[in-house]
């Protein structure tokens, strides 16, 4: 229990208490008890009883499960010291605790945190796979969550960590669960869903600040594997690091309305799964709308699936500020570069792509053809066009194999676009799609202003169709000669070809009157591989010159 030491001197009183530690074990504990160690509660429930403050810890006993929902409401700790809740070693021979296992079936979610700052959590696996519907006391109960962190109060919150996470088999409905087959072509879905770990800011009046989420798993949940909803760039200071989100049914990362944001060595693979029939089959590895500054680098998006979207990294419209480097993208039907409407000085630098954007419309119910390269001025379905402004594309490699059309789509509304130094190896057919959304373009004709587009390797003269409004001015030609074109790794595309490649870059400058740029500077110091670039840049993603 929490214990007061008061000492008197000069007149002056300071009050300091000891943080305290609480104990749950579903087996042995007893909620009539104190909550340690030797007598620890039982449910999950006692911990909204508790007053909790700065440096106190929940220990919750690894290797059980515990049944409901562990809610934390209006707590706060300090930044020195949060309060903590992690699992512990509950058997007396165990070293190293096993993570505690949460079965939120039934409920809304797993972890609750509400209304709070200061909080890490750490080291527990979560699971709701239906079980019944929650009562649907608030917007938050319509939906079932492996973790939520949401806000209902105005003011200032900081500094929530969630580190070490296991977030799996989350869903709303019960296995057999059929949804229509419209479902799957609205924007965001309409139904209630299982969901991984949410992020949730309604309010302008509330913001949060530095939120991590490190390490985690997420693996089989009906939606979004880790989800981000602000209000008016009111979620800012993200990271979302060193994760594997896997067979998510929607998106495995999506951002709305965030703004400083930073993803990175993150694994995501197969999202818009539809392997069961609860899940909405529809998914790009990661996608941001209305978000600012946002550093998106060193991931792997693999085998994205679903009939519209689903890229491996996509930007959505009313964005500014996304940069796009240093990622593996492969195998992911909607295609590798998306940059939709509305959207300011983002880029895609230094990413290899491999046989992206092989869906065909109209097969499978594909409502959208895929693309590796895709600049769309959609802003919303009865909305005008307007943009992408000032898109740079550059240093990135990109092969698609032979049995794959390689598609291409330059949207008339777009305005400043840099492409240069990229390696197009498309061994088959290519070819240019027009608009390909709600308001699809009627013809190719354009007026597109302020193009950069020259310096790119192709290899042969086919590769970049030449009805696409915009047109290499000084292009390449030629076979790089991948280490091993069958690979799936970045190393694979290491163009043995040197002399075609080496030193072939031409200096990245800002658009003419665009004084913005990138948020994060046109300059690199380092390729994917994180070889350092000295001297001219080689083409592509890979810098050859120092592996003479």
């Amino acid at each position: 229990m929490r214990t007061a030491i008061c000492s008197v001197l000069s007149l002056v009183v300071t009050i300091s208490c000891f943080s305290a530690d609480y104990y749950l074990h579903p087996e042995k504990g007893d909620d009539n008890g104190p909550g340690t160690r030797e007598t620890p509660f039982k449910s999950l429930a006692m911990i909204e009883t508790l007053s909790l403050q700065a440096g106190d810890t929940i220990h919750l006993a690894g290797g059980l499960t515990f049944t409901g929902t562990l809610k934390l409401q209006t707590v706060s700790g300090t930044e020195k010291e949060p309060v903590t809740v992690k699992s512990y070693a509950a058997a007396a021979d165990e070293g190293h605790a096993s993570p505690a296992r949460i079965d939120a079936s039934g409920e809304a979610s797993g972890l609750f945190v509400s209304n709070c700052s200061n909080i890490q959590i750490q080291d527990i696996e979560i699971a709701a796979d239906g079980g019944g519907y929650p009562v649907a006391e608030s917007p938050f109960d319509q939906m079932r969550c492996g973790v939520l962190v949401a806000f209902s109060q105005g003011g200032e919150y900081s500094n929530i960590t969630l580190r070490d996470l296991t977030v799996e088999n989350v869903f709303y409905h019960e296995k057999g669960f059929q949804r229509g087959g419209e479902e799957v072509k609205t924007p965001n879905g309409t139904q209630s869903y299982g969901w991984g770990i949410r992020v949730i800011n309604p309010l302008a009046e509330a913001t949060l600040s530095n939120i991590s989420i490190e390490n985690c798993t997420v693996r089989n949940v009906a939606h979004t594997g880790i989800k981000f909803t602000g209000s008016q760039k009111n979620l800012r200071g993200v990271k979302v690091v060193d994760c594997r989100i896997y067979r998510t049914g929607g998106p495995g990362i999506q951002m709305s309305e965030v703004q400083d944001a930073h993803v990175h060595g993150n694994e995501v693979d197969r999202s818009g799964s539809d392997d069961d029939s609860r899940k909405w089959g529809r998914g790009s590895g990661l996608w941001t709308w209305s978000s600012q500054q946002v550093l998106i680098e060193k991931n792997s998006f693999r085998n994205a699936r679903g009939p519209g979207d689903s890229a491996g990294c996509h930007i959505d419209f009313n964005c500014s500020d996304i940069v796009v480097q240093y990622n593996l993208s492969e195998n992911n039907a909607g295609g590798f570069c998306e940059i939709l409407g509305n959207n300011y000085n983002c880029s895609y630098r230094y990413n290899i792509s491999i046989n992206d954007g092989s869906r065909v419309k109209g097969k499978n119910g594909a409502f959208q053809e895929g693309k590796v390269f895709w600049l769309s001025g959609y802003t919303g379905k009865h909305s005008p066009r307007s943009g992408p402004f000032n898109s740079y594309f550059y240093n990135n490699t990109v092969y698609v194999p032979r049995g794959n059309v390689a598609k291409i789509a330059v949207d008339r509304a777009a305005s400043g676009i840099l492409v240069a130094n990229n390696i197009f190896c498309f061994e088959g057919k290519s070819a240019a799609v027009k608009g390909d959304q709600y308001n699809p373009e009627k013809d190719l004709d354009s007026s597109i202003s302020n193009v950069v587009f020259q310096n790119n390797l192709y290899l042969n003269r086919s590769n970049w169709p030449s009805s696409v409004s915009i047109q290499d001015e000084a292009p390449l030609y030629g076979n790089p000669r991948f280490r091993d074109k069958r690979g799936f790794e970045a190393s694979d595309f290491i163009p043995q070809n040197t002399s075609l490649v080496q030193d072939k870059g031409i200096p990245i400058d800002p658009l003419p009157g665009d004084t913005i740029g990138l948020f994060l500077g046109l300059q690199v110091s380092r390729d994917i591989l994180g070889n350092k670039i000295e001297g001219p840049p080689d083409l592509g993603a890979i810098e050859i010159s120092l592996r003479k």
